[in-house]
């Protein structure tokens, strides 16, 4: 099984892990460089299926996305169908991912939406604010789906 081309320098990688506070490990930098190379959200049983060729098991894998959610560089999406997915964050995203995410409601496909933003408007001035909003979901049927 041949992995996708990396889309991060290895030097690039292990600088993120160790600005995180994290030692660079072998399993860490293939966790990140898979995210990286993919650009969609990927469960568990994704980032294992893409790296067990390498010697990783699922143990391994999972304890690296939940340290690599844990120090900010990974974000965590809980999507209401009891898989979670992770995606490589950009920066200074602190902890949560900066783009809206459509889930088909067929197939259970989860795509990003990088180029798509929304303004939420109250309907009245006296309206108050709902708290911090953390990630924007939307569902419906994908293109194939319809």
């Amino acid at each position: 099984m041949e992995r996708p081309e990396p889309t991060l320098p290895l030097a690039d990688v292990k600088a993120m892990i160790r600005g995180a506070g994290l030692r660079s490990t072998t399993a860490r930098v293939a966790v990140i460089q898979q995210l990286a190379s993919v650009r969609l959200p990927q469960t568990h049983a994704d980032v294992t299926a893409a790296l067990e060729a390498f010697g990783f098991d699922q143990s391994t894998i999972y304890r690296c996305l939940t340290e690599l959610t844990d120090a900010g560089l990974v974000a965590r999406l809980d999507l209401g169908d009891s898989l979670r997915r992770f995606e490589l964050l950009k920066s200074g995203t602190d902890g949560f991912s900066q783009h809206p995410h459509f889930m088909c409601v067929s197939c259970g496909s989860v795509s990003c939406m990088d180029d798509h933003s929304f303004k939420i408007k109250a309907n009245n001035r006296n309206a108050t604010a709902p708290g911090e909003i953390q990630e924007v979901l939307l569902k419906g049927r994908c293109s194939s789906c319809q």
